[in-house]
């Protein structure tokens, strides 16, 4: 199961506070600005610095 559209449209990355937008894979959430990506875990994004990667 995706992240709802709803919480999607608020999310926002807690370092930069740009966009964020599910990957391919739908296993995690990546800023537009930062390219940090958030991983979701049991359908809840996990939107923790510490916990994110960077991807290019």
């Amino acid at each position: 199961m995706a992240v709802d559209a709803e919480l999607l449209e608020i999310l926002v990355c807690p370092l930069c506070k740009a966009s964020v937008a599910p990957v391919d894979d739908n296993e995690g959430l990546k800023c537009v600005e930062c390219h940090r990506v958030y991983p979701i875990r049991d359908d809840i994004p996990v939107m923790l610095v510490d916990e994110a990667r960077i991807e290019e």
